[in-house]
């Protein structure tokens, strides 16, 4: 069972002070990778060096200030002191920083913490955030956690700088779901696999007997919707991620792909293919009769609910072109809203709701945003074939695959909204339809 985090040392917060001088630093989170704020994040103490299943506490204590620096890095908005830079701090110190040492480092923030064993086999993984130019501390979170979770409380402390120091929700403490790829261009084994967002507690979840495509997390992230290949027959099922076990959503004696989840999980909409014509349509997460959505010829497919759960964007080639139309969640009011050059397909909606992610099709497959009337065009990447966009839960990140030309080798990738902060996500193979979860509970 996994144990709850507890906040057992957010004082400030439970008394609803903040640290004096606590706004006089900040991200600003549209800079991208422009001007990242100098951040030292020295290895954290413990008050007593105790043996646990995942380690002593003391190196617990470097491995975790390793997860914080990495998480923070990898935004972009922060640039972590080298090893070389920091020094050693005492458990006292945690709450006593060494102000001259760090302004003289050139660090603008300051992230100290500690890693405690507890009578009862768990840890507790105190997080402090100071501000070095104004000496203050801006806020403390702790975690009490399993020895095996030490990782998401180094993501939760990382979560808590991100937030506290630009504003924007958290996203480090969450998963991804994707294809993992082997084998030659022409006989790929593809196989569900599940992940921490930086690459972390890597599994595959299927054995690659059926080809899958297209997982998609459920909003309580126990199940996972996909397709897969089964007896040469594409067809929507589910995967429960506790007991391993799969069922099939619609049994039809037709092509049946692209499900997504609605964001309360009671529904998943999906695209099925009858009579030469594709279509949307919904049906109940625990399966039943299916409902049609769209009926018009041609291919309509990529169904991604807006986050309130009361529009659908979608792509369409009614038109004569791939293109982007956006309608109720009934199906009702269908309008395009993609009029940019090119073709335009695999939309998601943003989990802020404010925004649309997509493929751009045109001289190469590039991931881009619009806002959610069609304004606003954004192309986020230069690849030669970027596609599958899946947004972070805080709707500042997007994740996508990008396939190597000629090779057809696939691999993860991340690109911020300003388009500047680009980088590889590690998999132990190639990697395809990311699908990133929500914050881990």
């Amino acid at each position: 069972m996994r144990l709850p985090f507890a906040f057992v040392l957010s004082l400030a917060a439970a008394i609803g002070l903040a640290a004096p001088g606590a706004a006089q630093i900040e991200v600003d989170i549209n800079g991208g990778i422009a001007q990242p704020m100098p951040i030292a994040i020295p290895a954290m103490p413990t008050p007593a060096v105790t043996n646990t299943a995942a380690g002593d506490t003391a190196s617990l204590g470097q491995r975790v200030a390793e997860v914080v620096t990495s998480d923070l890095k990898n935004s972009g908005l922060f640039n972590p002191l080298p090893k070389s830079a920091l020094t050693t701090v005492s458990h006292p110190q945690v709450t006593a920083p060494d102000y001259i040492f760090w302004t003289q480092s050139g660090a603008q923030a300051l992230v100290q913490g500690f890693v405690q064993s507890n009578g009862d086999g768990t840890l507790t993984v105190g997080c402090y955030l100071y501000d070095v130019l104004a000496k203050n501390e801006l806020t403390r979170q702790g975690f009490v956690v399993t020895p095996a979770q030490w990782r998401r409380a180094a993501h939760k402390c990382a979560d808590t700088v991100y937030t506290r120091l630009t504003g924007e929700g958290p996203y480090f403490d969450s998963r991804v779901v994707y294809v993992s790829e082997t084998g030659p261009k022409t006989n790929r084994i593809k196989r569900l696999a599940i992940m921490d967002q930086d690459g972390a507690n890597h599994r595959f979840l299927t054995n690659g007997q059926a080809i899958v495509l297209t997982p998609r997390f459920a909003p309580n992230q126990q199940t996972i919707t996909y397709m897969a290949y089964t007896n040469n027959r594409p067809r929507v099922y589910v995967y429960d991620i506790g007991s391993g076990t799969q069922r099939l959503i619609v049994d039809q004696p037709h092509m049946t792909f692209a499900p997504r989840f609605s964001p309360d999980g009671r529904y998943i909409v999906y695209s099925m293919a009858v009579g030469g014509n594709t279509d949307i349509y919904r049906v109940s997460a625990s399966g039943g009769s299916p409902e049609r959505l769209t009926n018009s010829p041609g291919i309509d497919t990529g169904a991604s609910y807006s986050p309130d759960g009361s529009k659908i964007v979608f792509e369409s080639d009614r038109s004569g072109t791939q293109q982007l139309y956006v309608m109720n969640a009934d199906g009702s009011n269908q309008n395009r809203i993609s009029f940019g050059g090119g073709r335009y397909a695999t939309p998601v909606w943003s989990p802020r709701g404010d925004l649309i992610a997509f493929t751009k099709i045109g001289g190469g497959f590039n991931i881009g945003v619009m806002n959610i009337d069609g304004s606003g065009e954004k192309v986020l990447t230069h690849g030669w074939q970027d596609e599958g966009p899946s947004w972070s839960p805080n709707g500042r990140v997007v994740m996508f695959f990008r396939t190597g030309q000629g090779s057809g080798k696939a691999d993860l990738w991340s690109v911020d909204l300003t388009g500047v902060n680009e980088r590889a996500i590690p998999t132990p193979l190639d990697g395809s339809d990311p699908a990133w979860g929500p914050l881990l509970p």
